[in-house]
């Protein structure tokens, strides 16, 4: 399997994530088993039959994230010198050559990505058109819309 880019801060949130399920989660639903199972008949009880799709729901996801940690390429962007360079973990700062409208995007890994939060995937058309490019440069993007431009405007180590 390859690896995945990953920023530092996702792959805290990841592990965060597994160690709450692995602590939190685990322990609760194994209670919740154990306690529908003390009410008897397990075939018409409604609440042990949550509880075991739950439990696979929250093993699954376990099994997923080290999964993913252990394929994990760690990128520290912060350690890396700015060069100007757009990379993976920089955030961009963009201007739309059509409207001059400016926004600002940082590239993280898929798990990461939330456009609410201005994050895009490395593997998204943006980031994979700006990747490479330098402050003053112009990246086309194709969208279903056509081709838009944008100026690279900065490019920040954060």
């Amino acid at each position: 399997m390859d690896k995945i880019p990953m920023t530092a801060v996702g792959e805290k949130a990841l592990r965060d994530e597994v160690d709450h399920l692995k602590q939190v989660e685990r322990p609760r639903i194994i209670q919740e088993i154990a306690a529908a199972r003390a009410q008897g008949d397990l075939r018409e009880n409604a609440e042990y039959q949550y509880a075991k799709e739950e439990q696979g729901f929250i093993e699954g996801r376990i099994k997923e994230i080290e999964a993913k940690l252990n394929h994990a390429q760690v990128i520290d962007v912060t350690a890396i010198p700015p060069t100007g360079k757009v990379i993976f973990g920089t955030t961009v700062t963009l201007m739309n050559l059509d409207t001059d409208d400016e926004i600002t995007y940082k590239i993280v890994g898929d798990d990461e990505a939330d456009l609410k939060a201005a994050k895009i995937s490395v593997y998204s058309p943006i980031a994979r058109a700006l990747i490479g490019k330098e402050v003053g440069d112009v990246a086309v993007v194709r969208t279903p819309n056509g081709e838009v431009e944008y100026e690279i405007c900065e490019v920040q180590h954060l």
